[in-house]
């Protein structure tokens, strides 16, 4: 079976290597350009391309392919399969419908829940107990294709979303490559999704962290989880942005105004209202600061105890 691959960043450098360990023969590998990055722009590969580079398999870089533009690769390869892993473009139909077996793609959530560009964080963010990986055939539309097969997870008590991204990479990498031979062996049924139990997960922002303290602490814990480690959930102190890194929640009732600032308590951080229970932040980037462990930072600086978050006024 020769396959091309499709992908670009670490998520999906991670299936590509499986595949290569596996001695699977990735012909091509196709990603995104290469593209400016950090504070000095500098230019540099795409994950995918760094891992394809290491076992010698040839990357091409179109800036489109909706036109026509991967034909060219297509012809050139001609591959039994096409697999799509966090590619960053939507596929046309010329190609969907060229290789022999279709094209698989790798999607990091049980489907049909959580379609879309964000199923990790937002599974956390919701505060799931169990999620997973799922390989199915690409459509038109977006995760909607026939299912192939699916590999569940618990999500751990106080995992974030990268140490669960990281989790997961592994275990779509290693159903990629269970997929390919049960394609390959003519052993394998596709399933419909069910759309009425899908939902969504579209892409985060900064504006997807920002706490509101009225509702649950557990509730506030999973979006800290799922924000980190980008772009961090936030909140305003004293009318500047406070990024908070790490939390827990507890269920004391306090009855106090949800963000109101408690106080800050040894070996545990700062106490905070939520509309219920509370929430101790253990790691923050105040304003003007560097990122640090709240009581580090206390001993430095005065945290007014009483002040309410969220207030961008001050």
């Amino acid at each position: 079976m020769k396959i091309l691959f499709m992908g670009t960043p670490d998520f999906a450098a991670e299936s590509l290597r499986a595949l290569v360990r596996a001695g699977k023969n990735v012909a091509g590998a196709v990603s995104q350009p290469d593209r400016p990055k950090g504070r000095g722009h500098k230019t540099v590969p795409t994950e995918v391309k760094i891992a394809a580079q290491e076992s010698g398999i040839p990357v091409y870089q179109p800036e489109k392919i909706r036109n026509g533009e991967l034909m060219p690769v297509l012809d050139e390869i001609k591959p039994d399969v096409i697999v799509v892993t966090a590619y960053g473009k939507i596929l046309p139909d010329y190609v969907l419908s060229y290789p022999k077996y279709g094209c698989v793609n790798v999607h990091a959530s049980l489907l049909p829940k959580y379609r879309g560009a964000a199923p990790i964080q937002w599974a956390v963010i919701n505060g799931e107990k169990v999620t997973g990986v799922t390989t199915m055939l690409m459509d038109s539309g977006v995760d909607t294709g026939d299912m192939l097969l699916k590999a569940e997870t618990e999500i751990g008590e106080n995992e974030t979303a990268e140490e669960l991204f990281d989790r997961l990479a592994v275990m779509g990498g290693e159903l990629l490559v269970k997929t390919l031979d049960a394609l390959e062996q003519g052993s394998i049924t596709p399933v419909k999704q069910n759309d009425s139990e899908s939902t969504r997960a579209p892409l985060i922002s900064r504006e997807t962290g920002v706490i509101d303290w009225g509702k649950s602490a557990e509730e506030i814990s999973c979006l800290v989880r799922g924000m980190y480690s980008w772009p961090m959930a936030s909140t305003y102190y004293m009318g500047e942005p406070l990024k908070i890194i790490t939390a827990y929640a507890e269920g004391e009732q306090t009855g106090e105004t949800p963000g109101k600032i408690l106080a800050v308590e040894k070996g545990r951080g700062m106490k905070t209202a939520c509309g219920s229970g509370v929430l101790y932040v253990t790691e923050a980037q105040f304003p003007s600061s560097r990122r640090m462990n709240v009581e580090d930072y206390a001993r430095g600086h005065k945290i007014e105890i009483g002040l309410i978050l969220g207030k961008e006024e001050g």
